[in-house]
């Protein structure tokens, strides 16, 4: 029984795959830690955790100033010459440590956030991966939720337990201001016969081959509406009229917390 268990385990195993982060310090959380003995302990933490013998991609979750990025991809090589990494991820990176450390061993994927509200990869950082050939993964592909058209101005967030209480995006004038984003998004899932979920993550796919977005959701029903936006095919019209639209919306506040925001590679 015990090695019938195992043997569907692994075939679920070779069906998925694994992505794990390293590099805050958890006992001084909000702080960060990437120094490379740092890096093993955590890939083997979560190797026993996790109940496998390999990670597929372990990403960066933020650079960490105080050890060069060097040193965090050289770590990352060891384990997979070691066989516990598969392959190599940054978070937030930008485009000039993307290049330092993937001159040291290629980075596999770098994950950003980046939606239709939140365009700063573009300058930058997706130029970059799509010359060294690197997957682009977007983080908060719904804008924390916003982009759904299920968050309006008088939802209230928990401060203890929803991090969206100290995003400056998410204030009650903020969010009133940025309506017409969903309202945009709207108008294209009546059309389509979808809706503004599918339209924010289809529009996603359609700017690369190479972006996959990952929305997070606790529920199965979203999670299928989630997959539904890969049907949603979007023309070059309709890519025009988002973007003509959108050019005329002006985003009011920040993505982020500051205290957030200072962890971001810039």
């Amino acid at each position: 029984m015990v090695y019938h268990r195992r043997r569907q385990r692994d075939r679920i195993r070779d069906q998925v795959v694994i992505a794990t982060k390293y590099g805050f310090d958890l006992a001084a959380f909000p702080g960060l830690n990437s120094r490379p003995e740092h890096i093993k302990q955590v890939a083997e933490a979560s190797l026993k955790r996790l109940k496998t013998d390999v990670i597929d991609l372990f990403y960066q979750h933020r650079v960490d100033p105080k050890v060069p990025i060097e040193d965090v991809a050289g770590a990352v090589k060891d384990l997979i010459q070691e066989g516990k990494v598969r392959h190599f991820g940054l978070s937030e990176g930008s485009s000039k440590t993307i290049r330092r450390a993937h001159a040291v061993h290629p980075v596999t994927a770098v994950q950003s956030e980046y939606s239709l509200w939140t365009r700063d990869p573009e300058a930058e950082v997706l130029p970059t991966v799509e010359e060294l050939g690197i997957g682009f993964v977007p983080w908060s592909p719904l804008g924390q939720g916003f982009l759904t058209g299920k968050v309006d101005s008088t939802m209230t967030f928990d401060s203890t337990s929803d991090l969206r209480a100290s995003f400056p995006r998410f204030t009650p004038e903020a969010r009133k201001a940025n309506q017409p984003v969903v309202d945009l998004l709207s108008a294209i899932a009546k059309r389509k016969k979808a809706t503004p979920t599918q339209i924010a993550l289809a529009w996603l796919l359609a700017q690369k081959p190479w972006i996959v977005p990952i929305p997070g959701t606790r529920k199965l029903e979203r999670m299928v509406e989630n997959i539904g936006s890969a049907e949603v095919e979007l023309t070059s019209a309709d890519l025009r009229e988002i973007e003509s639209a959108f050019s005329k919306i002006t985003v009011q506040g920040a993505r982020l917390s500051e205290e957030h925001m200072k962890l971001i590679d810039r």
